[in-house]
């Protein structure tokens, strides 16, 4: 789960630190530490808190200071391996809540070996600042995401456009320095606090460019690395968000597939385009007649685009559908939107740091007839969400600071990392671990062989589990024979099981956070990943 904010407590101070006790690594100097301070919960009654002041500019150490938030799982066998640094996602992603997480995921005796440590990124959650550009943007309801003629689409414009200045005025003096080379500068930073010569690294989703980005960065510094949702580093940021639009049309097919076998529970129907058709209808309603007043169709695709993140989302999202479409009920589908895809603060907050890394990292098109071209056409072969996948990115066209040029990720200087990645992940389409695995020579590629869920590890799958921990464990990578790319393939897990439209809404809460700068498919109550674009 999330740690609450109350339960965090931080400090800092300076003694000395011993390095891993990894054969043939000389030992470091003393470096300055990190104070940890006890800030345990329920699930997690080893965690502890600090915090490390930064400088806002790497190229200014002597300059101004920003705060990272941060979490430790300390190791408790004698055989310590090191830190292992973990991020979940985003850009926005708050990570603290992830050490536990891992910690408990992991099988003991490997989990036992390592110092967990999650964070805050820059400008994210509990480091300080915390950006919060235009509090309630996502408040419903919001105009339909789709363009219904020149006004509307000037309108939404202009809403874009007038995010991005109030960034400009409240922090224009932060924006220039959020981006992933500046974080990934961060984590060099925690790899000196914690007296560490090298980092091992678990990243999901945005997290494995950052992790990449780091690689390419300090190759030297770099003990052990597993990527997992591999973001395409070819197409960083427009048309990753593009070829998205395409992968969610496709997953959201899915969906009404496994709907459509499903008729039984839900009576939609038996063909899939059928009960496409019949979303679609759903959505045209809510134009008019917004469900409990809160869900019109930019909100219905916020609470049903979790379901392309994580299929377990599936039953109680075909229920709300069904109950709207087959009893007139809009209470359900209320209901869902409140638990996957409301906004909340922490997703105000994500959603300005995800602008803010996206727009300074890379280059948009900056002419507003290049999006509407772009966005219409692909909208013409895969309408769920091309559009809200705009406006969601539309503030790039107009940010207020200056792009920056992505660096090559080619590296054939890092040790093995092994990359995981699930043929129908549409987050993070399968193109970008394949993309990724060439560039890191030396690197393999697990696959999750029919998957459409995005952060696949630590989620339930044995095969990938066991790949993971055997990596964490020893170093070493699994090795594909012959010519092909992939190094070892797993079963995806069999899909869900339909729940009856009746059935009560469970107590846990399980609100994925969609608009968090990256929807978070909650595993066991953790938020484990964010995404892009709609990478969230």
């Amino acid at each position: 789960m999330l740690i609450a904010a109350g339960a965090l407590v931080a400090g800092t101070v300076t003694v000395l630190q011993p390095a891993p006790a990894d054969a043939g690594e000389p030992t470091p100097r003393p470096l300055p530490r990190l104070a940890w301070s006890d800030c345990t919960t329920k699930a997690y009654p080893t965690l502890q808190c600090a915090t490390l002041k930064v400088p806002l500019n790497h190229d200014d150490p002597a300059g101004r200071k920003i705060t990272l938030a941060l979490t430790r799982v300390p190791h408790t066998a004698k055989a310590f391996q090191g830190p292992l640094l973990v991020n979940p996602g985003g850009p926005g992603g708050s990570g603290r809540g992830m050490a536990g997480y891992v910690a408990a995921s992991l099988p003991p005796k490997v989990a036992a070996e390592y110092d967990v440590i999650g964070f805050d990124p820059r400008g994210v959650g509990k480091s300080e600042p915390a950006l919060d550009c235009e509090p309630g943007h996502f408040a419903p309801v919001r105009p339909d995401s789709v363009p219904t003629g020149a006004a509307a689409e000037r309108a939404a414009v202009s809403r874009a456009q007038s995010f991005a200045e109030a960034c400009g005025k409240k922090y224009a003096d932060v924006l220039p320095y959020i981006d992933t080379v500046s974080t990934a500068r961060d984590l060099d930073a925690i790899r000196q606090a914690l007296g560490a010569p090298k980092i091992n690294y678990l990243g999901y989703s945005y997290g494995t460019y950052l992790g990449a980005v780091y690689a390419r960065l300090y190759p030297d510094r770099v003990r052990r690395m597993a990527l997992d949702s591999v973001v395409n580093p070819h197409g960083v940021w427009y048309e990753d968000n593009i070829a998205q639009d395409y992968a969610f049309d496709n997953r959201h097919k899915d969906f009404m597939a496994w709907v459509a076998k499903q008729n039984a529970v839900y009576e939609l129907g038996t063909d899939p385009a059928a009960v496409e058709a019949a979303w679609y209808r759903m959505r045209d309603a809510l134009r008019t007649t917004p469900a409990g007043g809160k869900v019109g169709p930019a909100e219905l695709e916020d609470t049903f685009l979790p379901g392309g993140y994580y299929n377990g989302y599936w039953p109680r999202l075909a229920s709300a559908f069904a109950a709207y479409v087959n009893d007139a009920d809009p209470v359900p589908l209320k209901e869902a939107y409140e638990r996957y895809g409301e906004a909340d603060a922490a997703a105000d907050n994500g959603y300005s740091v995800y602008t803010s890394v996206q727009c300074r990292d890379a280059a948009w098109p900056r002419d507003w007839n290049v999006w509407r071209k772009d966005n219409w056409d692909v909208h013409a072969k895969a309408p769920f969400s091309t559009w809200n996948n705009a406006w969601y990115n539309a503030p790039c066209a107009f940010w207020p600071v200056d792009s920056l040029t992505p660096p090559d990720l080619t590296n054939d200087q890092v040790p093995p990392v092994l990359v995981f990645q699930a043929t129908d992940d549409a987050a993070t389409p399968y193109e970008g671990g394949v993309a990724l695995h060439r560039l890191m020579r030396g690197s393999s590629l697990v696959v999750e062989e029919g998957g459409g869920n995005h952060g696949i590890t630590l989620g339930g799958n044995d095969c990938l589990d066991e790949h993971l921990a055997a990596y964490l464990a020893t170093g070493k990578v699994p090795r594909g024979e012959g010519d092909t790319e992939v190094d070892a393939v797993c079963a995806a897990l069999p899909e869900p099981e339909p729940e009856p439209v009746t059935a009560a809404a469970p107590t846990a809460p399980e609100k994925a956070g969609k608009r968090a700068g990256a929807v978070r498919a909650e595993r066991a109550g953790v938020a484990l990943h964010g995404l892009l674009g709609h990478v969230r």
